[in-house]
């Protein structure tokens, strides 16, 4: 019963990702046309289903190396982390504060695990958050090299080119990493450490149907709100993003596509001076970052606690 669950909270998890994750992806090219909306969620959803047949060693990490999820009762706790984690987005995104999916999840593993009383690996937890800090910043900082490169020697049809490479690289990324995390729930719902194709499938499908659900939410967040974007903007923000996000996967190591995304628009509109910047969204969404992680381990910390403490009763 408790897989039983598990599976169907899964199943919801994948498509607030998309709802999440997925407008965000698109949103960097969405002032250019090169990559039309629907071809994009097209490449998404075959990116997530085909790229963890070949590596899925990141959600190896969110399933095993941050609490061992394996032992008796993690499939409970592992059903109230992803719910906490859930609830604690919802609800900044309903206060017009979009945060980190992936740090959520994070949060909502290691407090569930303390709760229940599973082992947590605290020198792993240290080092997914090491790499989650440096991520967007890595990007921010490569974008605003990239956009001086692209703005000086690219030309319009040059830049829709830069753009198809830029948006390919985001996608890989996204399925070698951050999307990661879909796969890691089915893992410890059904037990295995592969990556079977049908569930690979299943998740990329529910991804897709959340995309196409929170793309003009989300999409309008990253592509207007934080800078006065131009394409190459974008465009550098893909290409940085998926470099940094890449690297972290070769690491094994979690990090969140939004955070790096949108490290790499700041760091691309600051290049351009800093008047580009909309700081007060900008900081609205640090804020939502900086809460998004002990949010979530407090709140699955309390649930798993109650529920066990009821199932010894």
């Amino acid at each position: 019963m408790d897989a039983v669950v598990l599976i169907v909270v899964a199943g919801l998890f994948a498509v607030v990702s998309g709802v999440n994750d997925g407008g965000a992806l698109l949103a960097t090219g969405l002032k250019l046309p090169t990559v039309r909306p629907a071809t994009g969620i097209l490449a998404l959803v075959v990116m997530v289903a085909l790229v963890p047949l070949g590596t899925h060693q990141v959600a190896l990490t969110f399933a095993t190396r941050l609490a061992g999820f394996r032992a008796p009762g993690g499939e409970i706790a592992m059903t109230l982390a992803v719910i906490s984690a859930l609830a604690v987005v919802s609800a900044l995104s309903a206060k017009g504060r979009p945060t980190s999916l992936t740090l959520a999840v994070v949060g909502g593993l290691t407090g569930a695990a303390l709760g229940w009383g599973l082992p947590v690996s605290p020198g792993s937890v240290a080092l997914v958050l090491a790499f989650g800090v440096a991520a967007p910043i890595v990007g921010g900082l490569l974008a605003w090299a990239l956009v001086r490169v692209l703005v000086a020697v690219t030309t319009a049809r040059g830049l829709a080119r830069w753009h198809r490479a830029g948006f390919l690289l985001q996608t890989f990324a996204y399925a070698a990493n951050d999307g990661q995390k879909m796969l890691a729930v089915f893992m410890i719902a059904l037990g295995f450490q592969d990556a079977p194709p049908a569930y690979t499938s299943l998740v990329a499908v529910l991804f897709g149907l959340g995309t196409l659900y929170g793309l003009p939410k989300a999409g309008r967040t990253l592509s207007r709100e934080l800078i006065v974007s131009r394409p190459a903007h974008g465009v550098a923000a893909e290409l940085a993003a998926g470099v940094a996000v890449i690297a972290c996967a070769v690491a094994s190591m979690p990090v969140s596509m939004t955070q790096s995304v949108a490290g790499g628009l700041i760091g691309a509109g600051m290049a351009q001076g800093g008047g580009r910047v909309r700081w007060y969204a900008t900081a609205k969404i640090g804020a939502a970052w900086l809460l998004t992680l002990p949010a979530s381990a407090l709140l699955s910390w309390a649930l798993a606690a109650l529920v066990r403490g009821l199932t010894l009763l």
